[in-house]
């Protein structure tokens, strides 16, 4: 079934997999909600409407040029309805911060899964290293598929693992993040997000020294549980029933 929402933007369209208690899922840069959730999608089997959207940019949102946590959090809060937990990836974690500290009362959770965080007090060399690295990549006239693969490694990804299907997708939507709002702008409510009651999870792939240090840094700042699914890599949801079941336990 899929809705629409109305914010100060153009209607956004939305897909929802199950009843009963709402969930709203956010994925990252170089990547579609459907494809991005899919090994969540057995949830919607236990009481949990799965909401799933293509954040703008992207998919059926595909009407603007470049990605922005800012507009994602308009459509996050609105998406939140009268409560919702929210679960989100990598730059949709900016988006999903902000609008879970704007509305603390429709967040039922906040789990994030190496969501960029900067800026943020006591932040660890090695997360400073890597933001730097990959900032650095806003300035690059490399070829759509040559930044793609430099991109993906550079958080910790490996290119080869992945499907040529994968990697035309993710080169298709490389201008949306290269003309998008960059994640190292973004300024996070840290004290908001650890004043606030929800329950909150941060979690990491146990890949990547750089993510390691700075989910550790994150779930201490804003008061979060930390979690390593050691492996995982970047793309932590697609291990499926490992953070589906972390998911159910904080839910319940």
């Amino acid at each position: 079934m899929s809705l629409r929402t109305m914010s100060s933007h153009q209607p956004l369209h939305v897909e929802t997999w199950g009843t009963g208690t709402r969930v709203v899922l956010v994925h990252g840069s170089l990547a579609l909600g459907a494809e991005e959730w899919a090994a969540q999608q057995p949830l919607a089997e236990r009481d949990f409407e799965l909401v799933v959207f293509d954040r703008r940019g992207y998919g059926h949102n595909a009407g603007v040029t470049g990605e922005d946590f800012l507009v994602d959090a308009d459509d996050i809060a609105d998406l939140l309805g009268d409560g919702a937990h929210i679960v989100a990836h990598s730059y949709g974690g900016l988006g999903a911060m902000i609008a879970a500290a704007r509305r603390p009362d429709a967040t039922r959770s906040l789990t994030l899964l190496e969501a960029p965080a900067t800026a943020f007090p006591g932040e660890p060399p090695a997360w400073r290293a890597l933001i730097d690295d990959v900032a650095a990549m806003w300035g690059s006239e490399a070829p759509d598929r040559e930044w793609v693969v430099q991109f993906l490694t550079a958080v910790g990804s490996d290119p080869t693992q992945f499907p040529d299907e994968f990697l035309d997708v993710a080169e298709a939507f490389t201008p949306v993040v290269r003309n998008g709002r960059p994640f190292h702008q973004a300024e996070l409510p840290f004290t908001a997000l650890a004043a606030a009651p929800f329950p909150k999870l941060v979690v990491s792939g146990g890949h990547s020294t750089g993510f390691d240090t700075m989910c550790a840094q994150l779930a201490l700042v804003i008061g979060a549980s930390l979690v390593v699914v050691p492996g995982a890599g970047h793309e932590i949801q697609f291990v499926g029933e490992p953070l589906n079941a972390l998911l159910c336990d904080l839910w319940a």
